[in-house]
């Protein structure tokens, strides 16, 4: 028989491992005004794991990837970054959201700093790593990106691709336990969005803890563990891709890829 133990809370793991997951979400609501943009949602992100969130515009995507490292502050439930409660405010936010790497579709560089600029000013401030060793380290991720050579350069000077894969390595240089994708590609020429989904791919295979909003289908094929379908505010399905594409359970997610699928 398997070991187990249990938790303060009753829970029990099996294995005797308590690992927590990397994210975790409770009964997470988000109101704005009298506008229910989540109710009830329950998730958890295991480590390793690539989760894609789809559903129509308005099914409350960006919002649930935004509440996870307190942009949104959830109206009701509660919020886990690795086992801790996300903080409501303050400095401890702060501490706790620099374990959660962002990259959104505006990319959102500093317009007046360099590439490696952008990339080395958290990791020094934040991280309080040294100046010489948090460019080594920014050049390295630049590289990985394939943009090493833009590394001192204004993001102003690079493409939009060029700009998204400066925002990756940025969100990467802090050494973040997950990354979020709020649709990184949406914003992009059609011809740049292959690079980007490209460095996208690799740090899926490569076991980086990710939860991406996409409308890209085949990545959320190639390389989602876990697909989370949304609809008004809930989590109305959850499997993995070849469960959800080959055979979607709820009406509402049938009809959701009836329409992407033949565009």
């Amino acid at each position: 028989m398997a070991e187990t133990s249990q938790l303060p809370d009753g829970d029990v793991i099996a294995g005797g491992s308590s690992e927590p997951p990397v994210v975790e979400l409770r009964g997470v609501g988000v109101a704005f005004d009298e506008l229910l943009a989540l109710t009830e949602v329950d998730l958890s992100v295991a480590r390793g794991e690539v989760v894609v969130l789809l559903g129509p515009s308005g099914s409350g995507k960006s919002t649930l990837v935004r509440t996870i490292n307190g942009l949104e502050r959830a109206t009701t439930g509660q919020v886990f970054i690795d086992g801790q409660l996300l903080p409501v405010e303050g400095r401890p936010l702060a501490l706790l959201r620099a374990d959660v790497g962002m990259v959104f579709q505006s990319f959102n560089l500093f317009a007046h700093k360099t590439i490696v600029e952008n990339c080395t000013l958290g990791p020094v401030k934040v991280r309080k790593l040294g100046k010489a060793a948090a460019r080594e380290k920014a050049m390295g991720l630049l590289d990985r990106v394939g943009i090493a050579e833009k590394a001192d350069r204004y993001p102003a000077e690079l493409s939009g691709g060029q700009q998204q894969r400066a925002a990756i390595a940025r969100a990467l240089a802090m050494d973040p336990k997950v990354m979020l994708f709020d649709e990184p590609t949406s914003a992009l020429d059609p011809e740049m969005i292959s690079e980007v989904l490209d460095v996208m791919v690799e740090l899926a295979a490569e076991g980086t803890t990710m939860v991406v909003v996409t409308h890209e289908m085949g990545f959320a094929r190639s390389a989602a563990r876990r697909i989370v379908f949304l609809d008004e505010g809930r989590i109305v399905e959850e499997g993995t891709p070849a469960e959800f594409f080959a055979n979607p359970r709820t009406e509402r997610a049938q009809g959701f890829l009836a329409r992407i699928l033949t565009h």
